[in-house]
């Protein structure tokens, strides 16, 4: 099975974003797990953080930070 698309992505509190998928399931990313390790303790800062994007297929921040599309959806909580 293919991996879903990113289609869209909506940056909430407490480092958290809202993400809807080309199959029209939607789910909550909690990125805060991923902010110690590497370039994603840039995002850290909430500004730089809400700067979020759908770039392709996946989201993707200022500075080429991204993450895999199937990173995301595997872990976007994904409501029953």
């Amino acid at each position: 099975m293919d991996t879903p698309a990113v289609i869209d992505v909506s940056p909430l509190d407490d480092h958290r974003l809202a993400v809807r998928f080309s199959n029209g399931e939607e789910g909550i990313l909690d990125m805060r797990p991923h902010l110690d390790f590497g370039v994603f303790q840039q995002l850290k800062e909430a500004d730089r953080f809400r700067r979020v994007k759908v770039s392709f297929d996946t989201i993707e921040w200022d500075g080429g930070i991204d993450l895999d599309p199937e990173f995301v959806y595997h872990h976007a909580r994904i409501p029953a």
